[in-house]
């Protein structure tokens, strides 16, 4: 077992991390912006190092910083978190490097999953089902050429892409080239990787993930799947597991899918196989070579520490748990509660009971700073069926109490309460068409 970890990451995450190290016994150590050196993953952690200013480029995606922080404090591994360097490659080979564990899959892996076009035709080989698309597109003329072979609708996708940046849908010709160019600005911007390439749009099927472990030896564990389609602007907002809208049956291709994409790539650590649903039919998406935010209701339905797995099969190799003996117990809902501005946390009340989760780094008298991410916690129930967690659910957000700064907590509760998302019966077009924001 190793004996100190640094955490390549802030905030939320971070807390996360911290907490399953306290109980395996090792060691951490957080690193911070001068504008988090009040974030709770500092109070937490047993050291703390200042890694630079706040412009994410000069801290947290400073390669550099972070590994000599890690030597500095005698570190034997570098847990990346969620976003930032996550999945970089190059980051994952410099800590490798140096002699330091890098808590995720092999570099090499990594740059087969993170380029997404790169990623679909790995997916394409060894069976996986996929939404027609292209290779990386050079510029607008041919787009449009891929585009009118295609068929509209289109949506284009940036190759190092994550979290909704640089996907736009396209409906028209007349549309396409300014699109494109506002795709790749964004791509470049965000990723440093103009690359894009473009897919066949899907008007509204369902956003469904699969949780995986794996030992990197062709052990393979799948914990059920996620529903993310409730998304505005490709944002997520509200995950569940199960999902309403997979069958027994497509649950069983999906996972045998996957766990033969894992074992040929000889994974290792926490990984999620993103698919597009429409009606009986999925479609690989991509596979997110990192624990997710959402990973909490995949704990809670099947009772496992997804971080203390991960860690364990990225330094010792091997997963705790039996594969043959994972077991989908009752129904968790997490809500995402973003900040709509910064500001001091006048005022913290976190809701409580039976099956109630509150992941977060906020405390009263906390300043938030305008820097990062939005997300400043997740609310997350679970409950023997997802009638009673969404009442869980209601219950828990009428509880919350976050003050000092404007959140979208009272649109959760109007998403959580509204008819169309109780019936289960959604695509990830909800958002738009329940709101009418595109």
């Amino acid at each position: 077992m190793i004996k100190r970890l640094l955490i390549a990451n802030r905030g939320e995450i971070a807390v996360r991390i911290i907490r399953t190290c306290r109980e395996l016994g090792i060691k951490t150590v957080a690193v911070y912006s001068t504008a988090d050196q009040d974030c709770l993953h500092v109070r937490l952690a047993d050291k703390a190092v200042c890694i630079g200013l706040p412009p994410s480029p000069q801290s947290y995606l400073n390669r550099d910083n972070l590994l000599m922080a890690a030597i500095n404090t005698n570190s034997d591994a570098i847990h990346p978190g969620v976003g930032f360097l996550s999945e970089s490659a190059a980051f994952a080979r410099l800590v490798r490097d140096n002699g330091l564990i890098f808590i995720g899959p092999n570099p090499d892996v990594i740059d087969l999953l993170g380029d997404k076009v790169q990623a679909r035709k790995t997916a394409h080989e060894f069976g996986l089902p996929i939404t027609p698309g292209t290779a990386a597109i050079a510029d607008s003329d041919a787009a449009c050429k891929a585009a009118l072979d295609m068929g509209f609708p289109i949506i284009i996708k940036a190759a190092s892409g994550g979290g909704g940046k640089g996907m736009r849908i396209v409906r028209s010709e007349s549309e396409l080239a300014e699109n494109f160019t506002l795709a790749t600005a964004e791509a470049e911007a965000n990723f440093s990787d103009r690359r894009v390439y473009i897919e066949r749009f899907l008007e509204n099927p369902r956003h469904v993930e699969l949780q995986l472990l794996a030992d990197g030896n062709g052990k393979v564990a799948v914990l059920g799947e996620r529903d993310c389609s409730v998304q505005k602007r490709h944002q997520k907002l509200i995950e569940e597991s199960p999902s309403p809208g997979v069958t027994a049956e497509m649950r069983e291709r999906m996972s045998e899918s996957a766990i033969r994409l894992f074992r040929e790539l000889k994974y290792q650590g926490a990984g999620t196989i993103e698919f597009l649903v429409e009606g009986d039919a999925f479609y690989f998406m991509e596979v997110n070579a990192r624990v997710q935010v959402e990973h909490p209701v995949s704990e809670l339905i099947t009772n496992t520490d997804i971080i203390r797995e991960q860690i364990l099969a990225c330094t010792e190799a091997r997963l705790e748990l039996d594969p043959a003996a994972v077991r989908v117990s009752g129904w968790a809902i997490e809500c995402r509660i973003n900040a709509l501005t910064p500001g001091r946390i006048t005022r913290l009340e976190v809701p409580g009971g039976p099956g109630v989760r509150f992941d977060s780094f906020l405390y009263a008298g906390y300043t938030m700073p305008p820097y990062y991410d939005s997300m400043v916690a997740k609310l997350i129930v679970h409950a023997p069926s997802r009638e009673r967690a969404l009442r869980r659910m209601e219950r828990a957000l009428s509880e919350l109490c976050i003050e000092g700064i404007k959140t979208n907590q009272q649109e959760q509760q109007y998403i959580i309460e509204e008819k169309v998302f109780r019936s289960g019966s959604f695509g990830n077009a909800y958002y738009t068409q329940t709101f009418g924001v595109p």
